[in-house]
């Protein structure tokens, strides 16, 4: 099995940005445990990482001549606006699970709308890095706490 995880804008500013709103662990540790916990489970993962639109939606082109079995992604800030990534996603029939550390809907107005969430499978909110885990064991078939 071969998982692409995408991470949008700001991702990478994990640990030096809003830490009260997205913990003290950087993106490095995200990356690590990401790999760590795919390396275990004997899947491929890539993880990939852009702060510009057009490098996400080239990368989700990418995954459907790549082999990829399903997409985890955290758009970022996209997730509000960016229908060019939802065309995108919805061209890909592989499952896909929208991710995001914090709880978009205990937050800012604009935050609790979301234009690709109808073209995932699954969106999982506020359960921090672990939602990561959680889109990986939904993925591969496992049970997790992903809600």
């Amino acid at each position: 099995m071969k998982i692409l995880v995408i991470n949008g804008p700001n991702l990478n500013f994990l640990g030096i940005r809003e830490k009260a709103v997205y913990g003290t662990r950087d993106y490095k540790a995200l990356v690590e445990m990401i790999e760590e916990k795919c390396k275990a489970e004997g899947i491929e993962v890539s993880c990939f990482q852009s702060n510009h639109e057009g490098a996400i939606i080239d990368r989700i082109q990418e995954s459907y001549f790549d082999g990829t079995d399903g997409i985890v992604i955290n758009p970022g800030a996209f997730t509000h606006y960016s229908y060019a990534i939802r065309d995108a996603l919805a061209s890909i029939t592989v499952p896909k699970v929208e991710v995001h550390i914090s709880d978009i809907d205990s937050r800012e107005e604009f935050r609790k709308i979301s234009v690709t969430e109808p073209v995932c499978d699954l969106q999982i909110k506020g359960r921090g890095f672990d939602g990561y885990l959680d889109a990986i064991d939904f993925i591969s078939g496992k049970e997790s706490d992903a809600k």
